[in-house]
C-alpha cells in the first residue's frame, strides 16, 4: 500500500485529492497538512511514500519547503502546479530541486475530465513511489561555454535525437548543457505540457553554449542549435531539399503522449536519416521510443539507453534494452560525453 499525504492550504482540493487516490486499492491518504509546518509533523508521524505538494501556501511556500525536504529527508513529491505562464517557472524549479514529477492543480472544469484526470494523479503518484529520489545538493556551476570541446571538430551531417519523460527535465539539462556550442543539431521530445515547454526551452537557453528552441513548423535545423518539442504537438523531422526542417503534427497521441518519442524517432527512419543519427533514450514512465530506438537501429543508427541507476524512473530505457534498441547502455553523467564521441570526426 502507497501511503499518501497531500500538502495543500484548500480544503476543497484536500478533499477532491483524497477522494481520487482513495478509489484505487494500492494506495490511501494518510493525512492532509495545510501548510509546511503541519507537514513537517506528520512526515514524522506517518512516514509516508509519497507528498503531494502544493507551491503556494501560507507560512512557507513549496518551494521552500520542498528545498529543506530533499536536503534532509529526501522522498518522492509530486508537485500539485498550475500549469500557466507565471506556473511554469516555478514547477520546473521544483524538478530541480527533486520533485518527481507534476500534475494539473485541478480546476473548476475538472469534473468534465475526473475520470482522465484521475487515472493521471493515480499513475502519477503510483510512479512517484518507485522512483529514484536522490538528496538534494546546491547546484554545482555550469560547465564552461568555452571548454576544450569547443575546438573538436565534428562530422557535418551528424544529428543527434533525444527522448525523455519523467524525471527528463533534469536529466535533459545534465546533457546539454555539457555539449560545446559548435556540436551538430539536437532534437528532443520531452513529455511536457505547452506553456511548460517553452519555459523550458527558455530556461535552457541560458544554460546552454548551444542555442535552444521551442521547436517552429519548418525550421531548419542547423548546428550548434537545440530543437525541444513543443507541448501538445509532434515533432518530426523532414527533408526539404538539401535541408532538414522540423514539422509539427497535432495527429492523434501515440503511447497516449503528444509528442511522442516514437514518432520523432521514426520520422528520422522514414526520412533515410538514421545512418547519421546518434539516439538517446532517457529516464520516463512507460514504453514511448522503445520501438522507435529500435527502429533507427536497424536503420544505422548508434543508439543507447540510459541506466537504472541514473534514471529517476527506468521504464522506457528498460524497454528499449528489452528490445535489444539500445548498442550501449550509458549513466546520465556520462551521456555528454558519449554524445560527443560518437559525432567526433
Amino acid at each position: 500500500m502507497i501511503r499518501v499525504l497531500i500538502v495543500d492550504d484548500s480544503p476543497l482540493i484536500q478533499s477532491l485529492l483524497t477522494e481520487i487516490i482513495g478509489q484505487t486499492a494500492d494506495m490511501e491518504v494518510v493525512a492532509c497538512a495545510s501548510d509546511p509546518y503541519q507537514a513537517r509533523e506528520l512526515i514524522k508521524q506517518h512516514n509516508p511514500d509519497v507528498l503531494t505538494l502544493d507551491v503556494e501556501m501560507p507560512k512557507m511556500d513549496g518551494i521552500s519547503f520542498l528545498k529543506n525536504l530533499m536536503r534532509l529527508r529526501p522522498m518522492p513529491v509530486v508537485m500539485i502546479s498550475t500549469l500557466t505562464q507565471q506556473g511554469a517557472p516555478i514547477t520546473l524549479e521544483a524538478l530541480e530541486i527533486g520533485a518527481v514529477d507534476f500534475v494539473a492543480k485541478p480546476t473548476a472544469n475538472v469534473a468534465d475530465e475526473m475520470h482522465s484526470y484521475a487515472q493521471m494523479l493515480q499513475q502519477k503518484v503510483r510512479t512517484a513511489a518507485g522512483a529514484n529520489v536522490r538528496r538534494h545538493a546546491k547546484a554545482s556551476p555550469q560547465p564552461s561555454r568555452s571548454g576544450a570541446d569547443q575546438h573538436i571538430e565534428f562530422k557535418l551531417s551528424q544529428l543527434i535525437a533525444i527522448g525523455a519523460s519523467t524525471g527528463g527535465t533534469e536529466a535533459i539539462k545534465e546533457v546539454i548543457t555539457r555539449l560545446p556550442a559548435n556540436f551538430p543539431p539536437v532534437v528532443i521530445t520531452q513529455h511536457i505540457p505547452p506553456v511548460f515547454s517553452k519555459s523550458f526551452a527558455t530556461r535552457m537557453d541560458s544554460m546552454c553554449a548551444m542555442t535552444v528552441h521551442e521547436a517552429e513548423d519548418g525550421q531548419q535545423i542547423k548546428t550548434g542549435n537545440i530543437y525541444i518539442a513543443p507541448g501538445g504537438e509532434h515533432l518530426l523531422l523532414e527533408r526539404n531539399g538539401g535541408k532538414i526542417v522540423c514539422r509539427l503534427s497535432s495527429a492523434p497521441p501515440v503511447n497516449r503522449h503528444r509528442p511522442a518519442v516514437d514518432v520523432m524517432f521514426n520520422s528520422i527512419v522514414e526520412q533515410e536519416l538514421a545512418k547519421r543519427t546518434c539516439a538517446v533514450l532517457l529516464t520516463g514512465m512507460g514504453a514511448d521510443g522503445a520501438q522507435g530506438l529500435l527502429n533507427l537501429r536497424r536503420s544505422g543508427a548508434v543508439t543507447a539507453a540510459q541506466d537504472q541507476a541514473s534514471s529517476v524512473v527506468w521504464g522506457m530505457p528498460k524497454a528499449a534494452i528489452d528490445l535489444g534498441a539500445a548498442r550501449d547502455t550509458v549513466s546520465l553523467q556520462e551521456c555528454a560525453s558519449w554524445l560527443i564521441q560518437q559525432a567526433k570526426k
